[in-house]
């Protein structure tokens, strides 16, 4: 699942972020069941590796991609 297109920047407004909390944050899910679901299923990618880890801690410059989209972490 390798990073194609645009990466937007999604300020976070700290150092990290939880995987699961993000995807809602970023606005690439709505609700916490789907993002479980979306992890779980191994649709979620974090530096172009799938991560099934939820409660994975993000850090500024990682790259999240769901469904195309990617974003990245940005202070």
């Amino acid at each position: 699942m390798a990073t194609s297109g645009p990466v937007d920047d999604v300020s976070i407004g700290g150092d990290g972020i939880r995987l699961g909390q993000f995807l809602k944050f970023a606005g690439l899910l709505d609700s916490g069941g789907d993002v479980k679901e979306a992890i779980i299923d191994g649709y979620v990618a974090v530096n172009d590796e799938v991560d099934r880890r939820r409660g994975r801690q993000l850090q500024v410059g990682d790259i999240v991609t769901f469904e195309g989209r990617s974003v990245r972490v940005s202070p």
